[in-house]
């Protein structure tokens, strides 16, 4: 029996794409399990109402003090791309409401998608005049390109994320809400790898609406969060019950936000010791892919990044053939966002850095995370050399 066991364990795949999404954390497991039997509507005013109201409002104040803000500025979403789309469309109603000459929306031209084409489609239906913002060959927003944009009263809402989600690179977001600030202009950063990966003070940010999900940190799929400063004004999406502030209309999922309350909680808990041990096997990593292919390029390696993700660019190969032939040896990693895995585009985050379309197209993202080991990192460099042989030779026969 322990022989099977062990037997198992060593034909487990190695998770290297935490970016995407990260394995359930038991205590989050634990959280979640705990209330997936109750009955009781958090709306409802009788007994079984009130304990589901009272274990929704206690996850709002654990999440309030994960992530350093107000339990009152906490809305229950269903995800990233729900906070993305409400703090984007919401924030930019409610100003051209008040002024209707703010029609510019100042976005990075690094972002996620659900901020590029949530700005997108505001400019498609609702006449707002959409500005990327440019970054440096690390994938950085400088202040002074902000500060030059805001140059005017007609900016409604400016998006810049924390930390970005193919290369890990840290923006200045404390520099850049400053900025906003004193151009009375409300600032929204999308957080969704940064919770857990690195300190996240909303207050001490300064930032006015902060997006963040559950399953990047081991939480259940399917609930997340947007951070409302008090006195930002947004625009609800969806209409209903006046859940969430009148922000968030709907019932919400008590037990999956049960289980996002106990991930944040524990993420941010060991996040300093996690931060260490991960840039160790990211470093080690890195350093042994060097050692076995050289020319080997990391994209954004230059600037303050996330303590887990390597963007790597293996000249003459495509990155979709390595991905496939790591795969097949039992080791998962992506080509960039999650959100964009299977089109057949260059990363849009890596050509704004100014990389061109061929290097584009042979980048792999390795992201790690709380279940990442030593053993995991050993699999990616015993399959990567062989990979990159493999694709490279495929990819000069094409030609």
């Amino acid at each position: 029996m322990a022989a099977s066991r062990r037997t198992l364990v060593r034909a487990m795949p190695a998770y290297l794409d935490h970016a995407a999404t990260s394995p359930l954390r038991p205590q989050a497991r634990d959280a979640l399990l705990a209330h997936l039997g109750a009955t009781g509507n958090p709306a409802s005013l009788h007994g079984a109402g009130r304990d589901a109201r009272r274990v929704l409002e206690e996850s709002r104040e654990s999440v309030a003090e994960s992530l350093g803000c107000r339990p009152s500025e906490v809305v229950f979403t269903s995800g990233g791309t729900e906070s993305d789309n409400l703090a984007i469309k919401g924030a930019y109603r409610a100003r051209r409401a008040g002024d209707p000459a703010r029609r510019r929306v100042l976005v990075s031209a690094v972002e996620h998608h659900a901020v590029l084409h949530a700005a997108a489609w505001l400019e498609q239906r609702e006449d707002a005049r959409v500005e990327l913002l440019p970054v440096d060959a690390e994938g950085r927003v400088l202040p002074d390109a902000l500060e030059a944009a805001l140059a005017g009263d007609d900016v409604a809402v400016v998006s810049v994320m924390w930390a970005n989600n193919e290369t890990g690179v840290l923006q200045p977001v404390e520099r850049l809400a400053a900025l906003c600030r004193a151009h009375g202009v409300p600032f929204h950063t999308d957080a969704v790898q940064a919770v857990g990966a690195v300190p996240v003070s909303f207050a001490e940010s300064g930032v006015d609406l902060l997006t963040a999900t559950a399953h990047k940190v081991g939480g259940p799929h399917g609930v997340g969060v947007l951070l409302v400063r008090r006195g930002i004004q947004v625009a609800p999406l969806l209409h209903g019950g006046g859940q969430e502030r009148d922000l968030r209309s709907g019932t919400v999922g008590v037990p999956a936000i049960a289980g996002l309350a106990a991930a944040y909680e524990i993420a941010v808990k060991e996040q300093a010791a996690a931060a260490l041990r991960l840039e160790a096997l990211r470093d080690r990593l890195v350093e042994g892919v060097r050692d076995l292919v050289p020319g080997v390029v990391v994209h954004g390696g230059g600037a303050d990044r996330l303590p887990g993700i390597a963007n790597l660019g293996f000249g003459g190969c495509e990155g979709d053939s390595l991905l496939m032939l790591l795969d097949a040896q039992g080791v998962e990693v992506s080509t960039g966002s999650a959100c964009s895995a299977g089109v057949p585009q260059p990363s849009h985050v890596l050509l704004a850095m100014g990389i061109d379309e061929q290097e584009a197209r042979e980048a792999l993202r390795v992201s790690l995370g709380h279940s990442s080991t030593e053993a995991d990192v050993d699999a990616f460099l015993a399959a990567i050399g062989p990979a990159v042989e493999r694709a490279g030779a495929a990819r000069r026969v094409r030609r």
